[in-house]
């Protein structure tokens, strides 16, 4: 099942499509809204990770927690986005903000909803239309419908590290991994019983790779297995959850909280810390 669509094919049906931009950079929050703001694919809408994709931090819950859903569903009203709206989100290119937000609606029980394969900067270095328009749309009604098998529960982790029965996947790079740096959280390492298969390497050139070789790289799971993806919050767990559902994986969540909620209960291990 892919949830990508490619530049070529968005070209071909937009006026039939609700194209979302989510543009971010974890070290300069407003620099991605600025970017929309300068230009953007025509009638795009602005969803920002923080204000729109994610609720207030506190002491658990990791660093990108779920948003208030009443709150994103007034957004999506707001914008003119519907149950039947077919939704493309993108943003700079290789995906992870624009993959929280397809998985974000997913979980909200919305079907039509795709990653624009190689986002914005293929779009543009194709030469196709950008522009300056901030669009209107007359608002309309959502209705949220939780898929909750597609979230993992900070409980739910808790026991599968200690007593298995789900694959728990950390999506972060191999260093981290490791436990041999670690430029955020407080303690370096990974959930006890974790496996890693960073998210970079399902991308190459700021293109997803094919079913195919999403395939590969997932080999030695088995695609009836449930699987669990974690990161270090919850955003760049995202990529490796939609190449896992294009490989053919259907028992895929997302542990939103991620490693950044496993360490805030201090008593938690971690393994491979120094």
């Amino acid at each position: 099942m892919t949830l990508f669509v490619e530049k070529e094919w968005l070209r071909n049906h937009y006026e039939n499509v609700r194209v979302v931009d989510c543009r971010f950079h974890l070290q300069n929050k407003n620099e991605g809204k600025k970017q929309y703001e300068q230009d953007h694919l025509p009638n795009a809408v602005y969803f920002h990770l923080e204000d729109d994709l994610s609720g207030p931090v506190m002491e658990h819950g990791g660093r990108h927690p779920l948003p208030n859903l009443n709150e994103l569903k007034e957004k999506l009203e707001a914008v003119g986005i519907t149950n039947d709206t077919f939704v493309v989100a993108y943003d700079e290119a290789t995906g992870p903000f624009a993959t929280r937000f397809l998985w974000l609606m997913k979980y909200c029980g919305h079907e039509k909803v795709y990653v624009l394969n190689g986002g914005y900067s293929k779009w543009k270095e194709a030469g196709y239309e950008v522009d300056a328009k901030i669009p209107t749309f007359t608002k309309s009604s959502y209705n949220v419908h939780v898929q909750s098998e597609l979230l993992a529960s900070y409980e739910e982790v808790k026991q599968v590290s200690q007593y298995g029965g789900a694959v728990l996947l950390d999506s972060r790079e191999s260093r981290r991994y490791e436990g041999k740096e670690e430029p955020i959280d407080r303690i370096a390492g990974h959930i006890p019983g974790a496996i890693n298969a960073p998210w970079m390497d399902g991308v190459k050139e700021g293109v997803f790779l094919e079913a195919e070789q999403q395939k590969e790289r997932f080999s030695a799971l088995e695609p009836t297995h449930e699987i669990i993806v974690y990161c270090g919050s919850g955003v760049t767990a995202t990529p490796n959850y939609a190449a896992l559902k294009s490989a053919g994986f259907e028992k895929v969540k997302v542990y939103i909280g991620s490693y950044s909620d496993w360490v805030s209960y201090k008593d938690n291990p971690v393994e491979g810390s120094k």
